[in-house]
């Protein structure tokens, strides 16, 4: 049975980040941000090279699936809804009904998962990477989700302890 994991950055730092990921057996990291970069000297960890070269330390193998990433606009479309609600990102904690529509719809609808699902390792699982702390609010629960209900893909979601 293939297994899939989802994480993010907030509420990490990188020893726990690669703590979690060493306990729930990642071998494959798929990142699905856009821009790989996040903002603040508490994160810079998690910037794409270095983060991929604390990978590559631990034995974890990086890719980078931007084809899954939300487009600039889709992220305003989810910033606005954040500001109708008074929420800031880092405390989000669900995704707005249009954002998920118009992701299944623009994103996931032509992505091809095919690749991905051929892409998770035999033994361990893949993560799927993305910012938020919460898979509730973020686009990454959406993959998850689809991977699970087309190809029978096993998830868990993992979060800072």
């Amino acid at each position: 049975m293939l297994k899939l994991a989802t994480i993010g950055v907030y509420g990490f730092d990188a020893e726990s980040y690669l703590e979690r990921l060493r306990q729930a057996e990642v071998r494959l990291l798929l990142d699905v941000r856009q821009r790989r970069g996040v903002r603040g000297p508490e994160y810079a960890w998690a910037n794409s090279r270095r983060l991929q070269a604390t990978l590559a330390e631990a034995r974890i193998a990086y890719t980078h699936r931007r084809e899954l990433a939300p487009t600039t606009e889709l992220r305003q479309l989810q910033y606005a809804e954040d500001d109708r609600q008074g929420v800031g990102k880092r405390s989000r904690r669900e995704l707005a009904a249009e954002y998920t529509r118009r992701y299944t719809a623009e994103i996931l609808e032509a992505a091809d998962l095919d690749s991905v699902v051929a892409a998770l390792p035999n033994s361990g699982r893949a993560a799927l990477f993305c910012v938020e702390r919460d898979p509730e609010a973020c686009h990454r629960s959406l993959v998850a989700r689809r991977l699970v209900e087309d190809y029978g893909v096993t998830v868990e979601h993992l979060r800072p302890m």
